[in-house]
């Protein structure tokens, strides 16, 4: 499905949110990483521990007043989930959200503490868009997409322009890509404001659906089991998503990915070196700056750490690991 260029996200529904968001999202620092060129946008210090927060807000902040009074479902592997019902809790909207029945535990207890209602499925991605959207249906939920939204994708724009605000002189971005709500949000900000910064995307080489789309010039579909072998649970959709797709290809110059053992070597130095809690969905732009061998070009590199929700155990499993 080709969309009409009408129907992208623009600068101005960007900054739109960001004005929308004001008060309710706070904004994320910039940490140097010690002794790199390298710069760590931290979104894993969200509430939620996640980026998703910002679409979650501007999403449900447009709702009409009926919209609300009936409520809105969501369907996530976890980070949207989260942030989702904390968004829905603020501003006393009745959320349900479908989860896979493999989430982490940490994501499955802090979208139940916000009050959302959980229903679990299987972990393919897909049944869990069928599940939401039989719920939207039955109940007349409004539906909260994941990433393939434009209020979604203009909340996550809103990363971008914090980072051009705090570092004029960054040369490269480097975003986690799993539906691509926040890779399409972020590149849109950046590329319509400065062309010349590079925006690239990193995923795991086990789930690599938008590297392969961007290669053969269209959306290309990834088998579940094979992305679910992936440590980053939450990069593990199958294909990026209609909307999603035509943004990346506007704006995003490259698509790079990294190994496990770089990632979980990424989760690690994060902890121990720049004293943050990157879960490996987050560390994988981590990995791709220091250790892919990836020529990024001249002037700083950003890492946007989009996330640092793990179970403890995995974390200490991390920690532990020497190389």
């Amino acid at each position: 499905m080709t969309l009409n260029a009408e129907m992208l996200v623009t600068l101005a529904d960007i900054q739109a949110a960001q004005t929308r968001l004001n008060g309710w999202v706070g904004r994320t620092p910039l940490i140097a990483f010690p002794n790199e060129e390298l710069w760590l946008k931290a979104e894993n210090l969200h509430p939620t521990g996640a980026f998703k927060l910002r679409g979650a807000f501007n999403k449900l902040l447009s709702l009409t007043a009926d919209e609300r009074a009936r409520g809105v479902v969501a369907h996530s592997s976890g980070n949207h989930a989260g942030a989702v019902a904390y968004a829905a809790r603020a501003l006393g909207i009745p959320a349900v959200v479908v989860m896979p029945s493999g989430a982490p535990q940490t994501k499955l207890a802090a979208t139940r503490a916000c009050g959302a209602e959980v229903v679990l499925v299987g972990n393919a991605s897909e049944e869990r868009a069928a599940k939401a959207r039989e719920l939207a249906a039955e109940r007349g939920l409004t539906p909260v997409p994941p990433y393939d939204d434009p209020q979604i994708i203009a909340g996550a724009g809103t990363v971008g322009l914090e980072i051009l605000e705090d570092l004029p002189t960054v040369g490269t971005v480097l975003v986690p890509v799993s539906g691509g709500g926040l890779i399409s949000g972020v590149a849109t900000a950046i590329k319509t404001l400065r062309p010349d910064v590079r925006v690239i995307g990193v995923e795991p080489e086990l789930a690599a659906d938008a590297q392969a789309s961007l290669r053969a010039g269209q959306r290309v579909n990834w088998d579940p089991a094979q992305v679910a072998r992936t440590l980053a649970d939450g990069l593990r959709v199958t294909t990026l998503g209609e909307l999603t797709w035509e943004h990346i290809r506007a704006h995003v110059d490259d698509i790079v990915t990294v190994s496990e053992a770089q990632m979980r070597r990424a989760v690690r130095d994060t902890a121990l070196r720049a004293r943050l809690v990157a879960e490996p969905s987050g560390a994988v732009t981590v990995a791709a700056a220091l250790y892919c061998g990836y020529d990024f070009g001249p002037g700083p590199v950003v890492a946007v750490v989009s996330g640092g929700n793990l179970d403890v155990g995995t974390l200490g499993e991390l920690l532990g690991e020497e190389g």
